[in-house]
């Protein structure tokens, strides 16, 4: 087994007109209730992390700075393994936020995307430093300690509300008042 390790220092980091890059990811997935023979309900989880500094409340989404060796994407998969320790599929950009430190006299330009999880790793880089839940959107938005992260959920329920939508439209059955090609 390799250990994982995070990345530190600033030496890579971008910066555009001054303003540092970050990257994140919003965890997802979506937990089954029910039964096979019942009826299944899906819902909707999305994994958050604690905070890395001391007396820090609320929780947030993994994110941090994208460095210049490495893609957009790849820097949002790296910070979601180091900080949450989970591995998915990265998904098109939920969009960029420029936002001010709350610690620091800086601003940032950060950018979320989607993750769906296919692995939840025992232990991560920062697994000793942070707590990670799964949690309901509801939750989420509540426990969120940055504004701009909690308009990225927003987009990502909205976009999976819409493809859960489309996706019901596909596989209605024709009814039998119109005649279908296939009944012709």
């Amino acid at each position: 087994m390799v250990a994982l390790v995070s990345r530190t220092g600033r030496h890579l980091q971008r910066y555009r007109n001054g303003h540092r890059q970050v990257v994140g990811c919003i965890p997802y997935r979506y937990k089954v209730k029910g039964q096979a023979s019942k009826e299944e309900e899906k819902k909707l989880e999305v994994l958050m992390i604690s905070s890395q500094k001391q007396g820090k409340k609320g929780m947030m989404f993994p994110k941090g700075g994208w460095e210049t060796d490495e893609s957009i994407k790849q820097a949002a998969e790296r910070e979601t393994e180091e900080e949450a320790g989970v591995l998915g599929i990265v998904e098109q950009q939920l969009g960029k936020w420029h936002f001010k430190s709350r610690s620091q006299d800086s601003y940032y330009e950060g950018y979320m995307f989607p993750l769906l999880v296919v692995k939840e790793r025992d232990s991560w880089p920062e697994k000793h430093l942070r707590q990670r839940k799964w949690m309901s959107v509801r939750a989420a938005k509540e426990a969120c300690q940055h504004w701009w992260m909690k308009e990225a959920l927003d987009e990502l329920v909205g976009r999976l509300a819409k493809q859960n939508k489309e996706a019901e439209v596909v596989t209605l059955p024709c009814p039998r008042s119109l005649r279908c090609q296939s009944n012709l």
